[in-house]
């Protein structure tokens, strides 16, 4: 018997926090790449770095065919690189992030992935500042350099693990837990059972209202998160 139940975890403000660094690296990326200096800062809560790239760049007047969104993500990439010192000064695993992917890597039923607006390479670097790129399978993923939309990831990140077990996975044996309402409804396009943590800047109100199945208020009791998910 393989796994049958894949849980795709969100990254900022779910499993770490690091408040204040992503525009500081956009407005480096944005001068390195274009020497632009950085006046627009777009909402980023459970955006997709395309997104939040394509929206800067717009905003600023820049090109935005996919080789400039490209030469930002490369110019963004190297920013979060230099920082590599700061990650674990700055920021923090959440309460229950370490306890929880641990006790569900343990489980031979359960595989478990990421759906990140952050792009791939910066997603490695935020969760090795802490130490839990060891506990998730990162080739199981969506990121965002892929699409605007979040809802796109969630497709990649089920495809990518049926991939590698190739059973597969029902709609409702997805797991999709984040933050944000574009998390929950991320997941709730592609049917997927979508579980709130209300350690972001939304209200356990509005993850509800977005179409949460489960709302927790943190990830800090594991056998309460475990409970949820398995």
């Amino acid at each position: 018997m393989g796994p049958n139940r894949l849980v795709l975890w969100d990254i900022d403000l779910t499993l770490v926090e690091l408040r204040g660094l992503g525009m500081h690296w956009y407005r480096r990326a944005l001068a390195a790449a274009t020497g632009t200096e950085l006046v627009h800062e777009p909402p980023t809560a459970g955006r997709t770095e395309r997104w939040i790239s394509t929206e800067i760049l717009t905003a600023h007047g820049l090109p935005t065919d996919d080789a400039s969104v490209r030469g930002l993500f490369a110019a963004l990439t190297e920013a979060v690189e230099a920082d590599l010192d700061v990650l674990p000064v700055r920021g923090r695993a959440l309460p229950g992030a370490v306890e929880a992917l641990d006790a569900l890597a343990l489980r031979a039923d359960v595989v478990q992935g990421l759906v990140t607006g952050n792009l791939v390479e910066v997603a490695k670097h935020k969760l090795g500042a802490f130490g839990l790129d060891r506990r998730l399978d990162l080739t199981i993923g969506g990121y965002g350099a892929e699409s605007l939309v979040r809802a796109d990831l969630v497709a990649t990140a089920v495809e990518a693990a049926t991939a590698r077990h190739t059973k597969g996975f029902a709609a409702d044996a997805v797991i999709v837990i984040g933050d944000s309402p574009h998390d929950i409804t991320a997941a709730r396009h592609h049917g997927a059972v979508a579980v709130g943590v209300a350690t972001g800047h939304s209200s356990a109100a509005e993850l509800r209202a977005a179409g949460a199945d489960v709302v927790l208020a943190d990830l800090a009791d594991t056998a309460a998160v475990l409970e949820i998910l398995v």
